[in-house]
């Protein structure tokens, strides 16, 4: 392989991350595609895809060291992105494993197990809702002690509201934690704190956030994803007093955890009692959801994009110059659908600028330059989603659910 062109194993457990790696192969990357045997017939852009390998379990050990260490015999791999947010510690011990540069497996923690990135945002002063992990008995007492209910039992690495228990009296906490038997190590317990929920997305260069969008999501994600609903977030008035407090927030949090370079999700909720901004989660990676094409449409930047470029700016220790950003507004709506193609030529207004094309789910963006008007619009749409289309399903407990559905 010829010399400059750094090869970049694009790692995936799902279909996703189309425009980071085409901004790969447009930097004149040699691309290669890693990803499961599930996921071979999707849409990759393969234009941009100069080799693809498939596994039928990209996480079990030792099977996945051994493979990429097989490729690097012939293939100088400079970089692995992790495109998902599961496969991001795979990826991180591969990093140590092959000595490439990016988090390893101690700063990945950070931005996928929910104990530690709470400890370590908490370390570096930022407000988290009080929690305990469930390692000893007498701590956890304690807890349950001087924390009010309710409380919420948290598996430290599933993503999203997944497996995430509700928690109205002690004893089904005990009941939990006897179901959960040697496994409960990997949850925590964790005051539930009522309020509405925020998402920043962003982007880092050189430890410094030089990019970053706040948004405010309709209903909090665990409401929707446990008790069905339509999925809805917006991007917030650049003015408002809620936006002004969370670009302060979210670099704070971003240093704190030590993130270099890269894209990050990061979640915030705004409490119903004190009006105080809790850290909830983040991670090393775009928001799912469409919010990476939310976010285009707001601002003119492609967060995967944009996240591919930083990734070959870095390995060819070039500067990265960050595209213009319009100051526009947009938000998304979503669900689960009845009809395996829902018809949303009703939803015709001007600022509609997006219709998503999947069975059995309905969803569109909207956009504008004024905030109110998109906020009253989404509203409605909201209302005529749930009558329209809306579907609910039994939430997934699991990533292993995932897969095997």
């Amino acid at each position: 392989m010829a010399s400059g062109h750094p090869v970049v194993v694009c790692f995936s457990s799902y279909f996703k991350g189309e425009r980071l790696i085409q901004a790969c192969k447009e930097a004149g990357c040699h691309v290669i595609l890693l990803t499961k045997e599930s996921m071979q017939k999707k849409d990759w852009p393969w234009t941009s895809i100069d080799e693809s390998f498939y596994m039928p379990d990209l996480h079990k050990q030792p099977d996945i060291r051994y493979a990429v260490s097989y490729l690097m015999r012939d293939r100088p791999i400079a970089q692995i992105i992790a495109l998902d947010d599961f496969d991001v510690e795979v990826v991180a011990h591969l990093r140590e494993h092959l000595r490439l540069p990016g988090m390893g497996d101690t700063l990945a923690r950070y931005f996928r197990d929910k104990l530690a990135m709470r400890m370590q945002a908490r370390a570096s002063g930022i407000l988290v809702p009080d929690f305990t992990p469930v390692f000893n008995y007498d701590v956890v007492r304690d807890f349950m002690g001087r924390v009010p209910l309710p409380w919420v039992l948290k598996p430290r690495s599933e993503a999203s509201a997944m497996g995430i228990k509700k928690i109205h009296h002690p004893d089904e906490l005990w009941r939990h934690l006897d179901e959960l038997g040697d496994e409960q190590s990997h949850f925590l317990l964790e005051s539930f704190v009522a309020g509405d929920v925020y998402h920043v997305d962003g982007l880092v260069w050189n430890g410094e956030v030089i990019f970053q969008v706040a948004n405010k999501y309709g209903l909090p994600p665990m409401n929707v994803y446990q008790g069905g609903g339509v999925f809805m977030t917006r991007t917030l008035d650049r003015e408002s007093d809620e936006a002004k407090r969370l670009y302060e927030l979210n670099p704070k949090l971003l240093k704190g955890l030590g993130l270099v370079w890269g894209a990050s999700h990061a979640e915030y909720i705004q409490s119903a009692e004190d009006g105080r901004f809790y850290f909830l989660e983040v991670a090393s990676r775009v928001g799912g959801a469409n919010i990476a094409e939310c976010a285009e449409y707001a601002t003119g930047v492609n967060l995967w994009a944009e996240w591919g470029r930083i990734e070959v700016a870095h390995l060819r220790g070039e500067a990265y110059e960050l595209p213009p950003v319009r100051q526009e507004y947009a938000g998304i709506l979503n669900c689960l659908a009845r009809q395996e193609w829902p018809d949303l030529s009703g939803y015709n207004d001007p600022e509609v600028v997006w219709q998503m094309k999947k069975k059995w789910h309905a969803g569109l963006i909207a956009a504008s330059p004024d905030p109110h008007r998109l906020e009253s619009l989404l509203q409605s749409y909201a209302e005529r989603f749930a009558h329209d289309f809306l579907a609910v399903l039994p939430p997934l407990e699991s990533e292993k659910q995932m897969q095997d559905e």
